[in-house]
């Protein structure tokens, strides 16, 4: 009896993993496994929780949270839920704040950048803003002293010329390009998250622009980006006034760039790659 009954979470598992492996997930063991706990939370029963999978709603948005850069963030419904990729730049920003900083982080969704400089530099100032209520409420649940407003008019003005680091996660998918996201981003990620404009420039533009008045001498924007725009922006950020401009590129697949930083107000080297 004792082996039957040990037996059965090993046969539910099984049938999940085949659930899901012809669903088409790359996945299928590990979103058992996220799946099978968030049901043994009381998230819900753990068929509901495979249908709404099987429907392309992001695992994250179901689980109610994502690992992320060594933190557990809260993700809820409707939150744009931030991708592994970007992970490299939060470690990145965590090298460039001091450890008694101030930090922005701009279309900080879940507050997962944030969170990651909250949580090595507790004596930093850290601020988050983004569009969407829904947004701010998650980042404010994730720890995150989060502002609602675009870009960066909510930040208060004692700040200007002062801001150590600002991150930024904009979108930058061309709209000309959405057509191409996987069909469950598409039908359920927030689209103003995902769509960049024409060339999937336009946020990015706008981000440089906000910390170049934002910015402190010597201070740094880390802008994350993709496919050939690191060359654009890069002129951008040079004819507002800023240095050492260097592309960090995607050291796990492709070695496309991924992001882009550059100094307000001081120089030391050329444009580089990263």
């Amino acid at each position: 009896m004792t082996g039957s009954i040990r037996a059965q979470p090993k046969r539910e598992r099984a049938r999940i993993v085949r659930t899901l492996a012809g669903g088409g997930f790359v996945s299928p063991g590990a979103e058992a496994d996220a799946l099978l706990a968030a049901s043994d939370e009381g998230v819900g029963s753990i068929d509901d929780l495979i249908t709404r999978r099987l429907e392309g709603e992001p695992l994250a948005w179901i689980t109610g949270s994502v690992s992320f850069a060594g933190l557990r963030i809260r993700i809820d419904p409707g939150v744009f839920v931030p991708r592994p990729h970007t992970e490299a730049l939060a470690r990145r920003a965590i090298e460039l704040l001091p450890a008694g900083g101030i930090a922005v982080d701009l279309c900080t969704g879940s507050g997962a950048v944030a969170a990651v400089l909250r949580s090595s530099h507790p004596q930093a100032t850290g601020i988050g803003t983004d569009v969407d209520p829904v947004a701010i409420a998650c980042a404010r649940r994730n720890g995150v002293h989060a502002l609602l407003g675009d870009l960066d008019e909510p930040l208060p003005p004692s700040l200007r010329g002062r801001v150590d680091l600002m991150t930024a996660v904009v979108p930058y998918v061309p709209t000309e390009e959405l057509r191409f996201l996987p069909r469950d981003v598409l039908a359920h990620e927030p689209r103003r998250a995902l769509d960049g404009g024409s060339g999937g420039v336009t946020m990015l533009v706008r981000a440089a622009e906000a910390a170049a008045g934002w910015l402190g001498p010597g201070g740094t924007v880390l802008l994350e980006l993709g496919g050939d725009q690191a060359s654009e922006i890069a002129g951008i950020l040079r004819d507002l006034g800023f240095t050492d401009i260097r592309a960090h590129a995607d050291e796990d697949e492709d070695g496309q760039d991924r992001a882009i930083e550059a100094r307000w107000g001081l120089s030391t080297t050329a444009i580089g790659q990263g």
